[in-house]
């Protein structure tokens, strides 16, 4: 043993060397936390090491912590400023702050290392993933969202992609405070809400789509009874004492059922909803969530992977198409027409800043000329001062007249949108 007990190096290769010994071990798995931290006490006893009380606890935890814990993945997501964890394999991992990608010097010890903390947090929130199962969405402890691809799938080995959420939600003050809307839209959006419009907030990747769906629930009133169904639990839904969060279940073996989001929405009607909020449709639950909206659930709230307004009613007609709907395009258009009302895109622009780009309304169905009818209410215009380093804009009122008034004057709202 080193004489100099300030030189961690000597205690970090203790770590590794017990950490390697006590992993040789068959019987680990099925050893309690107890049981591992006392394993570790006759480890290092039976090496006939006397460490100091500094030193104790430090070796003591370390082991336990590589053998149980994220290892330096637990580092990464104690820094609050990390948005997006990026792990390209053992020795590559890339995270993004303030919109920018940087490239970390700290690596995990090896493939195996990666792989077994990957098993561990995707265990705990009672999935698995293995060869025959490489893909894998779940979450962890705090609330972060995980994506994993796993060899043979991933060919540079274990791939996993971590979207932090903050952990105090997203508000509309902050919204505004951020430039993605103005103070006049907000409240626009605010009677929107509160008269109980069908609004699907569109994006691309990383535009913010959770964000804003979180902003835009507190809106709701208190008053009102919340279904919220999402894949991975990541709305942030504080101002409703009535709610009731429901998550999808992936099946783990050949016996347990897969419960889905198409399920979660069939179950959703039968629990007195007033509003359903639904994180993301991308899916044959298309086809329920606009049956829903269509079907005296006003109010509802959903995002959806899209490029623009446009887009957005394309991908729904998709949905609903793949989801098996024996259906005419006509009648799946007519359909999408009446359910949704408004259409909130956003758009991650080219100095990474998350912007809301258009506001649209939905008029229902075109017989004459076939097609969904849009009425763009707010666009957003870059203005003077605006460079390719840095996007300076301003979410702009169209000329276009707000036509669907009822809701409004049906919830007691007299103003002019």
């Amino acid at each position: 043993m080193p004489e100099d007990n300030n030189n961690k190096d000597w205690r970090a290769e203790l770590i590794y060397s017990l950490k390697k010994e006590i992993m040789e071990d068959p019987r680990l798995v099925g050893y309690s936390d107890e049981e591992l931290r006392e394993l570790i006490e006759s480890k290092i006893g039976a090496r006939g090491i006397t460490l100091s009380f500094r030193d104790k606890p430090f070796v003591n935890s370390g082991v336990f912590e590589s053998i149980r814990g994220l290892g330096i993945l637990d580092e990464i997501v104690r820094d609050t400023d990390v948005t997006e964890v990026m792990i390209n394999g053992y020795d590559s991992i890339f995270v993004e702050k303030a919109g920018k990608q940087y490239k970390l010097t700290q690596t995990f010890e090896s493939t195996e290392d990666l792989s077994r903390i990957i098993t561990l947090f995707v265990q705990r929130a009672g999935r698995s993933v293995s060869e025959s199962n490489p893909i894998v969405d779940t979450r962890l402890e705090d609330g972060s969202r995980v994506n994993v691809v796993m060899p043979p799938v991933a060919l540079n080995g274990p791939i996993v992609t971590i979207r932090r959420f903050p952990k105090v939600p997203m508000t509309v003050e902050k919204l505004i405070q951020y430039g993605s809307i103005t103070p006049e839209v907000a409240e626009v959006l605010h009677n929107l809400v509160k008269a109980r419009f069908n609004i699907f907030v569109s994006g691309g990747t990383g535009s913010g789509k959770t964000t804003f769906l979180n902003a835009l629930s507190n809106f709701i009133p208190k008053t009102e009874r919340v279904i919220t169904i999402e894949d991975s639990a990541e709305l942030q839904i504080k101002s409703i004492d009535n709610i009731v969060r429901l998550e999808t279940k992936v099946s783990t073996n050949k016996d347990a059922k897969e419960i889905t989001i198409q399920d979660l929405i069939k179950s959703s009607l039968r629990m007195r909803p007033d509003r359903i909020v639904v994180g993301e449709v991308r899916g044959a639950e298309a086809i329920d969530m606009l049956q829903a909206m269509n079907t005296g659930h006003d109010g509802s709230l959903s995002t959806g992977h899209a490029n623009s307004a446009e887009d957005m009613l394309s991908r729904l007609e998709t949905m609903v198409l793949r989801g098996g709907a024996d259906l005419p395009l006509q009648a799946i258009q007519r359909q999408i027409g009446s359910a949704v009302d408004v259409i909130i895109q956003l758009s991650r622009l080219r100095d990474h800043s998350r912007k809301t780009v258009e506001i649209t309304e939905i008029l229902g169905y075109d017989y004459e000329n076939g097609r969904i009818i849009l009425n763009p209410i707010y666009k957003f215009e870059e203005i003077e001062g605006t460079t390719v380093e840095k996007v300076k804009g301003v979410l702009k009122r169209t000329a276009n007249e707000f036509v669907q008034t009822d809701k409004l004057t049906n919830a007691g709202i007299y103003i002019k949108i």
